[in-house]
């Protein structure tokens, strides 16, 4: 298996923008698109692991689930006015459907404090995907700002 050298890396798209991220899990993979979105928000460098959230959610193909994944880390950060820089990941196949639990850490939006980076709108299913190949899992998707 190759060296990871970085958890993701974005890439050009018109109006939007796209990442890949990466991991030797599929669970490492989702958590850097996670860690890769909020970078597009803010930096997350910046942002203390002060609160924590916990949610659930279960979809019919790992794609689907990393759409909603994302999906609801975008509703937690604009319901709760949070920025997130820590997520924790497992996955699991319960017969036809995905199941994901996850653990985000952040702390609440303060534009005195956090560098404002780009409103994310919505995430969408436009050239996503989940694969794995040499042994490393990625993930990548395309922001709406």
């Amino acid at each position: 298996m190759e060296n990871i050298e970085k958890p993701f890396e974005f890439f050009d798209v018109t109006a939007d923008v796209g990442f890949v991220a990466y991991g030797k899990t599929m669970e490492e993979s989702f958590e850097n698109s996670g860690l890769a979105m909020f970078n597009v928000i803010s930096n997350t460098d910046n942002i203390s692991k002060s609160k924590e959230l916990q949610f659930t959610i279960s979809s019919e193909d790992e794609v689907s689930l990393l759409y909603d994944f994302l999906e609801e880390l975008l509703f937690l950060h604009e319901v709760e006015f949070m920025l997130f820089s820590d997520f924790d990941v497992e996955i699991s196949k319960e017969k036809d459907e995905y199941i994901l639990d996850a653990t985000v850490r952040g702390e609440e939006i303060n534009w005195e404090i956090h560098e404002r980076g780009c409103e994310v709108k919505a995430v969408t299913f436009h050239l996503m995907d989940v694969h794995e190949e040499d042994g490393i899992h990625k993930t990548k998707a395309i922001l709406d700002l």
